[in-house]
């Protein structure tokens, strides 16, 4: 018995119910991390895949661009793959692509809020300048 003939009965439920909604919150934080560090991945990924498809001989950055959006379909939704860019750019004297991806970052699953996530891949041209 507790004080002024209080007893505790009853508590075990309210402390499991208080730790058990911190414990599925910090559970939710931390797969969302996980989702978010997938989708990082999967694009920088992607387009790094994109830029070293395109700089074999032959090739253009729109060859590029093409191959970045597969590699990323088959991994997310088609809308992660709606804004892929490729171009050639000089970079300390040697020619490059550069295959850049524009695409939401989830902030709640894949649904929900979005922020906005800039990836890039660069490969060295091959062939004449």
């Amino acid at each position: 018995m507790g004080p002024e003939g209080r007893t505790d009965d009853g508590s075990a439920v309210v402390e499991f119910a208080l730790v058990s909604a911190l414990l599925v919150a910090l559970f939710l934080a931390v797969l969302q991390v996980g989702v978010a560090l997938f989708v990082r991945n999967t694009l920088v990924a992607a387009a790094a895949e994109g830029a070293r498809f395109a700089s074999a001989a032959g090739r253009s950055p729109a060859d590029g661009a093409i191959r970045a959006k597969e590699v990323i379909v088959a991994s997310l939704p088609r809308a992660y793959a709606a804004s892929v860019t490729a171009r050639y750019e000089n970079l300390a004297g040697l020619r490059t692509v550069v295959v850049q991806v524009r695409a939401p970052m989830p902030l709640l699953g894949l649904v929900g809020p979005v922020g906005d996530l800039v990836v890039s891949g660069h490969c060295v041209a091959e062939g004449l300048p």
